[in-house]
């Protein structure tokens, strides 16, 4: 008989769904194929080679021969596409043949060179009156939305919390967001089990490389408090319970919970241990948890996200110091400013096997990168890398000189503020400068604050992450240029905050480097194809989660509610 969770044998689980199945193609029959003729003379008589040619157009137009011949084809248009088979261009040259290589699709850097031709068309537009900051959001077509999470949590809720089934520690790793994920995720766990959640404990992580604790990056007095009518939450075992296990945690069970495991997984494999021994560990916790729950637990997830986590005070103080700070460079814009997720770290240009303009130097510096952080995994045997393919397929982190011309050809003139967030750019001198040229009003946490105010911060990964975060929040527009836990985030939290929309541009950056690979393009056509991508992010931007889809990223329709909807639901609360 187990003890008390939140979810009873009457409740409706939800268990991670299995990925769609592939679409099935019908592929219609060519009947009749005759080619036109069929190669019959005029006495009747038809040539061998004539039959062969006309029963194997026959045979590849049937069904069964498509399919005998497509992973043939594939294959071929594959090769085609990575550069393993190329065409040279031949050419006459005073009467001298010449052969051509001719590149792949992306295998050179040519934005530098487009930047070259449309810059001139750049500051002819310098002094244009109209800026895209001003219009960039049609929020009128956007249905408002409310927070709803304690009406959403009340529905299922207790009255006052019961005795609880034990303690739960779990282990966050990674960067800021990683970790808020596996905190924000541990609430909901225990939530469901009924267990009091010790303060998260936060693992030493090799690439990161910060030390720092839960409380030097957020709020623990506010979080306990926070949660206090839904999950109870400890600074620490208390001593009895720790006695138990010899006075050292590490004696406490480590269950291996599978990634992206069910509610149901958990009532029903880790509820009876908890109860038995009273206190688990699972560790690691990253993703631990499955996007698709019921709505009951979504909503721990939000209350913990958005209401519960804030950052400690000293974060919090110098945080605020920066937005009033760029709100008041933006005083000519009604105090709105653009903020970048720029990724053009060094691991992270490393990590994408991407080229770029560094020749051989870039290329040992970036050897060197990966075997640093990677340690031989880029070097196993039979592992191909295409830097061509991977920039068609979006995968390269773009530039900043890339960003410029992305947000130039939208509309943002030179007068707009720009925030870039971001580490230590990749040869922050060179590639930064044509950015700086294209938007003068640039600043990052080192432009925006003293040496003495960023000081406690350095060395510090997670709390200077946290700096740039809340100046990206509180922006008009926040521009994402490589995916990650950091902007879907900030993408959920903006939602959230801004009656559902994410006010950000999110690039198509198959599109983009095609664009970016057409030195030739002209300023009018390259400028009504950022246009469209800029309406197309303002479309996407009010968009509901999807069974697979993250709260965190779309907290519609299970964190907040349409307008009215949320005032029905408060009238029901008050009493």
């Amino acid at each position: 008989m187990h003890g008390l969770s939140r979810l009873g044998t009457g409740s409706n689980r939800s268990v991670s769904p299995s990925p769609p199945s592939s679409p099935r193609f019908r592929h219609g029959r060519y009947k009749n194929f005759a080619g036109g003729g069929g190669g019959v003379g005029r006495g009747g008589k038809q040539s061998a080679a004539n039959k062969i040619v006309f029963v194997l157009i026959s045979t590849v137009f049937r069904r069964k021969g498509v399919l005998l011949f497509a992973p043939l084809l594939y294959i071929s248009g594959m090769l085609l596409y990575m550069g393993l088979l190329g065409f040279d261009v031949v050419s006459l040259k005073n009467a001298v043949v010449v052969v051509h290589r001719r590149s792949t699709p992306g295998s050179v850097y040519r934005s530098p060179q487009l930047f070259q031709k449309l810059w001139p068309h750049m500051e002819a537009e310098s002094n244009a009156t109209h800026n895209a900051l001003m219009t960039a959001w049609n929020l009128k077509m956007h249905q408002g939305w409310k927070p709803c999470v304690n009406s959403i949590i009340s529905k299922t809720g207790f009255s006052e919390l019961p005795k609880s089934n034990g303690f739960l520690i779990i282990e966050a790793n990674g960067g800021l967001n990683q970790q808020r994920l596996s905190i924000c995720d541990a609430v909901a766990v225990a939530w469901l089990l009924n267990a009091t959640l010790v303060i998260p404990i936060f693992h030493l992580n090799s690439v990161w490389r910060d030390s720092s604790k839960f409380g030097d990056i957020f709020d623990e007095e506010f979080f306990i408090h926070a949660l206090r009518n839904h999950v109870n939450v400890v600074r620490e075992l208390p001593e009895d319970v720790l006695q138990r296990f010899d006075n050292n945690i590490s004696n406490i069970v480590n269950l291996r919970v599978k990634g992206w495991s069910s509610a149901a997984h958990y009532l029903q494999k880790v509820l009876p241990k908890l109860e038995a021994m009273g206190a688990v560990r699972i560790a690691p916790f990253s993703n631990r948890l499955a996007y698709s729950v019921p709505s009951n637990v979504q909503g721990v997830r939000c209350l913990s996200n958005f209401q519960a986590l804030r950052f400690a005070e000293p974060i919090r103080t110098l945080a605020d110091k920066m937005v009033e700070r760029m709100v008041m460079n933006s005083s000519h814009s009604g105090g709105k400013y653009v903020s970048v997720h720029l990724r053009f770290e060094t691991d992270m240009v490393a990590f994408s096997c991407c080229e770029y303009d560094g020749g051989e130097e870039e290329k040992r510096e970036m050897d060197i990168a990966r075997e640093r952080s990677w340690r031989g995994k880029f070097r196993r045997r039979g592992r191909v890398i295409r830097p061509g393919a991977n920039r068609m397929d979006g995968k390269c982190p773009l530039t900043p000189l890339e960003v410029g011309l992305m947000l130039r050809g939208m509309g943002f003139n030179n007068n707009t503020s720009v925030f870039v967030a971001a580490g230590n750019i990749y040869k922050a001198e060179k590639y930064m400068a044509p950015l700086k040229q294209m938007f003068p009003l640039l600043e990052t946490k080192d432009t925006l604050t003293t040496p003495e105010e960023l000081a406690p911060f350095k060395g510090h990964s997670s709390r200077l992450a946290a700096l740039d975060y809340t100046v990206c929040l509180h922006s008009e527009v926040f521009v994402t240029t490589q995916g990650g836990n950091f902007p879907h985030f900030l993408m959920g939290h903006r939602r959230y905050l801004f009656g559902g929309h994410a006010k950000t541009i999110k690039p198509d950056k198959r599109k983009l480097a095609l664009l970016f690979d057409s030195p030739h393009i002209r300023w009018e056509t390259f400028r009504r194809q950022m246009k469209d991508m800029l309406r197309h992010s303002d479309v996407k931007g009010g968009e509901l989660k999807k069974p697979s889809g993250s709260v965190y990223t779309f907290p519609m329709p299970d964190c907040l509610c349409k307008q009215t909807e949320a005032a029905a639901n408060e009238s029901s609360l008050s009493f």
